[in-house]
């Protein structure tokens, strides 16, 4: 049975609890899942922890955080079965501070904006994630009826990047793709380049390809688009990449909703995925 190898908890930006994604990737008829909550250990240790939970597998993962400063656009890496190192672990406090200390700074900067606003109910949406995002500053808006979703006009008026940037937005430092790439392989931790569509990454996933220097690629995700799902296949048989799928769940958190099993990766991918962690592991 397929797996969705794409999600995300509370325990980074995402709405639904962390013990309730595998009951939804049951009802799904999925075989596996990966909660790959963005920038942290906590989806990991809970994978360790619970692997297998509700009849469904689950698979170690966390979603990494890069930026290609050539062509200016953020840079997403899922990481699966990935050692709970200090390498990792290093990579992952970093980013919480400095993912925080940007967020608060809008957060703050809003309070002025609007008086009914409160940086401190907002903070006290991200306890699960121990790391504010703006998700939960968007989501405190929404509940006292101050925007009209999470990722609405609203959203765009504050946080847009391009073409106007938005009234509060305050981005953290990002790592090279490099760094990042360096961190994941001192985990090691096999390394697909997630839904290369989102931020028009194509001519890095070529580069990245060719070098060897990533093991596969998320072709079935709800945001790539045909033509580069089309190119995705044709990379992955050149290079041998592993071909995956997964929902990028974030419960209401989204523009569009997208449950759990939306998109999927079948099984002999998730074997290549286990079978290359284990000789990893091994030598």
């Amino acid at each position: 049975m397929p797996g969705d190898l794409h999600t995300h908890s509370t325990c980074s930006d995402g709405s639904t609890p962390i013990e309730k994604l595998p009951v939804l990737a049951a009802k799904a008829g999925l075989s596996h899942l990966a909660i790959s909550d963005h920038d942290t250990l906590l989806s990991v240790r809970y994978a360790h922890q619970h692997p297998q939970a509700e009849g469904v597998e689950l698979i170690p993962a966390t979603e990494l955080t890069a930026y290609d400063y050539e062509r200016e656009h953020r840079v997403h890496l899922l990481c699966y079965w990935p050692d709970d190192c200090p390498a990792l672990a290093a990579h992952c406090e970093q980013m919480a501070r400095r993912r925080s200390a940007a967020c608060l700074q809008s957060a703050r900067e809003l309070e002025a904006l609007c008086p009914q606003f409160s940086a401190e109910a907002a903070l006290a949406r991200s306890r699960d994630a121990g790391v504010l995002y703006k998700a939960h500053i968007m989501r405190e808006l929404y509940e006292i009826g101050q925007a009209d979703g999470i990722y609405g006009e609203r959203y765009h008026e504050l946080f847009a990047l391009r073409p106007v940037r938005g009234k509060i937005l305050h981005t953290p430092e990002y790592e090279t793709v490099e760094a990042v790439l360096a961190t994941a392989r001192a985990a090691r931790a096999v390394v697909i380049f997630a839904h290369p569509s989102v931020y028009h990454s194509m001519p890095l996933v070529r580069e990245l390809a060719a070098a060897g220097a990533i093991d596969g690629v998320e072709i079935e995700h709800p945001r790539n688009t045909p033509e580069d799902k089309a190119e995705l296949r044709e990379l992955a048989g050149r290079y041998g990449l592993i071909v995956t799928g997964g929902t990028d769940y974030h419960g209401f958190h989204t523009k569009a909703p997208h449950p759990v099993g939306t998109c999927t990766t079948a099984d002999d991918p998730i074997e290549r995925i286990c079978a290359l962690a284990q000789a990893r592991k091994r030598g």
